[in-house]
């Protein structure tokens, strides 16, 4: 089955490229020119979303926090330039990578295809773990405490899956980064440590056990 991609950016040659690269690679394609259109072609259900964060009326942000209610797929943003705050801000909202304009095809590929195999891996997945209320369901993706969910972005469940299934293993953020990311990068430090705030707040409505402990000076562990 063909790999299904969506395609919402505002400059008509750049979705015109993208489009006829991704179809001769074998992709379905899906195409947006602006916010309101990607909303409606989300509900397609693709299985990777390029985005672009400068979009008129509605911006990529906002698109992207808006399908990640009912959308679980990753979404790369496209963008002219990019700040450590810009980067907070995007995965945030629920983005799992950036790439950066003008990008070279191959690399856009390698990530597009990095992307849809770790999500492959991620179905083959279908085991439970339980912390005491605590409950994970690693093939659908979805954390309960005493059978109430508890909603999280798709990067923020990379996070709790790395930690659990290695309880007591400290990783520090830059290997977090890497492995949830799935490339090497310097200076995501604030990424995964906003992250770990979003994941321990929602925890932390429910319950005030810590299951993610911070080593200070080292990084985040997994309480047994």
């Amino acid at each position: 089955m063909k790999n299904k991609i969506l395609i919402a950016d505002d400059e008509p040659d750049i979705v015109i490229m993208l489009a006829g690269f991704f179809k001769n690679r074998g992709y379905q394609v899906l195409a947006a020119s602006n916010g309101w259109e990607a909303l409606r072609q989300a509900e397609r259900h693709p299985d990777i979303i390029l985005l672009d964060i400068n979009m008129p009326d509605m911006d990529g942000l906002e698109v992207c926090r808006r399908i990640r209610e009912h959308v679980a797929c990753p979404i790369l943003f496209l963008t002219a330039r990019i700040e450590d705050t810009d980067k907070v801000k995007g995965f945030a909202a629920g983005g799992d990578d950036y790439i950066v304009k003008p990008f070279s095809l191959t690399e856009l590929e390698a990530r597009v295809g990095a992307h849809l195999r770790r999500e492959a891996r991620h179905s083959l997945d279908t085991k439970f773990k339980f912390a005491e209320e605590l409950t994970i369901d690693f093939s659908e993706r979805r954390l309960f405490y005493k059978e109430k969910e508890i909603k999280l972005t798709k990067k923020e469940f990379d996070i709790i899956e790395l930690l659990s299934q290695n309880p007591g293993q400290i990783f520090d953020k830059e290997r977090i980064y890497e492995r949830v990311w799935g490339y090497d990068s310097e200076g995501e430090s604030a990424v995964v440590a906003e992250h770990v705030r979003r994941i321990r707040g929602k925890i932390g409505e429910h319950t005030d056990r810590a299951y993610i402990d911070t080593v200070w000076g080292c990084g985040y562990k997994w309480i047994k």
